[in-house]
């Protein structure tokens, strides 16, 4: 298969305020393959969100590359769609404003942008709530408007920055469903980062876990052997979800043990 996204020996080091160095992530090297779904685990602070950006070419690594659809990424990844964790709808847009809001940017007319969005909306069972405004919508209603907003622009790879963890349990199994039958209608290559390990397994084809930070690195990846099409709540009642759940847990739990002592030791310092 095709390579979609690779990662080179990426290391990022941030300057902190004492004059030092902090390495979130070192000497990182992953692929993910043309229409794979691809979940990152790992403790708080591991440096998920950090590589994510990277990826997204919102940052630039101290060392390493990225390559993209065999391309040494530059600047901003325009192949790439983002989904970020917190809200990130425009208040003084309404869902269809919202949605359209790319393509406008791209400069297409709304003559074409316009029937795009409204055919996004209903894909995503939101048909006639074009008119809402983000304050009248629920918050899984608002995860679907951002899912139409990244999905209508067409990228080849989605980044998805833990994106259901605010919503309910109920309303986010309904959002892990809806994802997986929109990915499987046209795979595109997806790293979706999450704290869930339940959910990683779920979702995704593979799943690669981090080692607690700092200079965070993969300790581990496993194929999800589950087959598709799945239903996330179903699927994790089987007894190869329960096998995967237990042989990925023993691999992450001192790691993520690990990250909670320093998380605890930074409070208490």
């Amino acid at each position: 298969m095709s390579i979609a996204v690779e990662l080179e020996g990426v290391t990022c080091a941030f300057s902190t305020k004492g004059g030092g160095a902090y390495t979130a992530v070192k000497d990182v090297s992953l692929a993910v393959a043309e229409g794979e779904f691809v979940s990152v685990v790992g403790p708080t602070g591991c440096g998920k969100s950090t590589l994510l950006n990277v990826v997204a070419g919102l940052l630039k690594p101290t060392e390493g590359r990225v390559r993209v659809l065999g391309d040494v990424l530059s600047g901003v990844n325009a192949r790439a769609g983002y989904m970020f964790q917190s809200e990130a709808l425009m208040p003084w847009r309404s869902a269809l404003d919202n949605v359209v809001a790319g393509l406008d940017f791209r400069g297409e007319d709304r003559a074409s942008s316009y029937p795009k969005a409204e055919a996004w909306l209903e894909r995503v069972g939101l048909a006639g709530f074009g008119n809402r405004y983000p304050h009248q919508l629920s918050g899984g209603m608002r995860k679907r408007v951002s899912l139409a907003q990244m999905l209508i622009l067409d990228p080849q790879i989605l980044l998805m920055d833990e994106p259901f963890s605010a919503l309910d349990v109920q309303t986010r199994v309904l959002m892990e469903n809806e994802l997986l039958e929109l990915w499987s209608a046209n795979r595109k290559s997806v790293i979706f980062i999450t704290h869930d390990l339940e959910e990683a397994i779920s979702l995704s084809d593979r799943v690669v876990v981090l080692s607690a930070g700092p200079a965070s690195r993969p300790i581990g990846e496993y194929l999800i052997d589950l087959p598709r099409p799945r239903d996330v709540s179903e699927i994790r009642l089987t007894p190869r979800f329960i096998a995967l759940h237990d042989k990925i847990w023993h691999a992450m739990k001192d790691e993520v043990l690990k990250g909670y002592a320093q998380t605890r030791n930074r409070v208490s310092a």
